[in-house]
């Protein structure tokens, strides 16, 4: 819960005050914009939620040992570092689904407040069913969520390099 409510907030503070221009340069013609990495966030807000709910429907992972808070945690460390780079799924390659900030901050905002609920509130035995990752292997519908978290701090260092390049707009 605590990295959940984390990354939302470094989210919407990474955002804050930026102009339209801020939002939309790109450092390089291959590269994302602000807008787009923050895009690709509120894709990924609802799509891995909705892996979660499909692996919840197949039957339990009967031998999977339960993971170790440790463990749980170098998810959460490991997808925020930015040493190796990952092409995204075509499903989470932002595609202009939002017509201004304003609409793609209201639509991440109220995917995290869903996810939250579910995580606080839900009786699902998470830790009993996986769903594969193309990198980190099988992970349990908790450490899903844990990706979340780390998926967001991954892509709110993202901006901040975009934010340092030189050709940065000043406003």
């Amino acid at each position: 819960m605590s990295a959940l409510h984390a990354s939302r907030k470094q989210f919407l503070d990474a955002l804050a005050g930026l102009s339209e221009k801020q939002l939309m340069w790109k450092p390089s013609p291959d590269s994302w914009s602000i807008f787009e990495i923050a895009e690709h966030l509120a894709r990924a807000e609802d799509q891995i939620p909705a892996l979660v709910a499909k692996a919840m429907q197949v039957p339990a992972a009967a031998d999977r040992k339960p993971p170790t808070r440790a463990e749980d945690e170098k998810i959460l460390k490991s997808v925020a570092v930015r040493d190796q780079k990952f092409k995204a799924p075509a499903s989470l390659v932002p595609a202009g689904t939002y017509m201004n900030i304003g609409d793609l901050i209201a639509a991440f905002k109220a995917s995290r407040d869903r996810n939250i609920a579910y995580i606080r509130d839900t009786q699902d035995p998470l830790r009993a069913h996986v769903a594969p990752h193309p990198v980190l292997g099988n992970l349990d519908g908790l450490q899903w969520y844990l990706l979340i978290a780390g998926h967001t701090e991954r892509h709110v260092l993202q901006m901040k390099e975009v934010k340092e390049q030189p050709g940065f707009p000043k406003k």
